[in-house]
This record gives C-alpha cells, structure tokens and sequence, in this order.
C-alpha cells in the first residue's frame, strides 16, 4: 500500500538512499553477530544434497567465472573481514573465513525482504522492480558463498580442523 508520493527525481533519490542503508546497515548489524550463531550447519547456511557440495553453482552458473567480480563488504568495516582473495591456509585462519561466509550469506538472504518496504512511495510497478533488484544483487553473492563454502569445509575437513563449537574456540565477537 502506497503511503508517500513525490516527484519523480524525489522517489528515485529516495530509493538511491534507501537501498544504501539497508545494505550497510544490514551489513552494520550482522558484523556485530557472534560467532556462535554462525554456524556452517545450521538449517539455513548447511550444504543441501542437491546442491553437490556446491558443484551445482559451476554447473547452473558456471560462478568460477564471475565471483572474482563481487565485491567483499566486509572489507569495508573497520573491524571486517575480506574473503574475496584466500590469505592463509592456516586452519584457524580458514575457520574464520567459513564463519564469514557465513555472515556474507546471512546479510544477503536478510537484504532481500527489504525490498518489500519500496512499495510504500514506489508505484505498484516499481515496487516490484524493487524485488526483482534485491534478488538479482543478493542472490549471486548468495550462489557464490554456497560454492565457496563447502569447498572450504572440506578442506578443513581433510585437515581434522572442522571444530565450530563456540566453546572450542575463543570469539572477540561475544
């Protein structure tokens, strides 16, 4: 239900705003998230079957080719953390790159409903262009956590250094 009307240049400077703040702010708050509510297995972040440990992205998308173009958001908070470019092997080094995967994942799939409060000053047709963007820019970083993911946990799984137990592992985020 439309509640606000404005200009043209108004609306579209308004939808420019409000996007911004979502993405940060969504970005703001799942960057203070404790790790222990980041877990790889949990109902929506765990590895589905159909999915082929993330094969199923290379096939249907073929995401090797494009990822290396998404931006890292996590690179622009102080206290972030990149996972765009792998910077270590090291297992804690690899833990913690699930971990915000995991968070990546979690701002996108939370950007989207969003796009819902753009039918509020948008005409009817707009708002649903609204949706259509949120999809189309949250759901290839979606795809590409989904494929970089499991490939990470089984190399950590190789090493015997799959711990994510929030007791096992100190978290400055708690």
């Amino acid at each position: 239900m439309r509640v606000g009307y404005f200009s043209n240049f108004w609306t579209i400077l308004l939808d420019f705003v409000a996007w911004a703040a979502i993405h940060t702010g969504i970005s703001y708050v799942f960057l203070r998230v404790p790790h222990r509510v980041l877990n790889p297995e949990s109902w929506l972040l765990r590895t589905r079957a159909l999915e082929a440990g993330g094969t199923l992205y290379e096939k249907l998308f073929r995401v090797r080719r494009w990822k290396v173009l998404l931006p890292s958001g996590g690179a622009w908070f102080r206290d972030g953390f990149s996972i765009k470019i792998l910077e270590s092997r090291h297992p804690e080094y690899l833990r913690e790159w699930v971990m915000e995967s995991c968070r990546a994942e979690m701002c996108h799939w939370a950007a989207i409903p969003f796009s819902l409060l753009f039918f509020l000053w948008n005409p009817l047709p707009v708002g649903f262009v609204m949706i259509v963007y949120a999809i189309g820019f949250n759901l290839p970083c979606i795809v590409a956590q989904r494929y970089n993911r499991p490939r990470m946990l089984d190399i950590l799984r190789k090493k015997d250094m799959i711990h994510f137990c929030p007791q096992s592992q100190a978290d400055p985020r708690e």
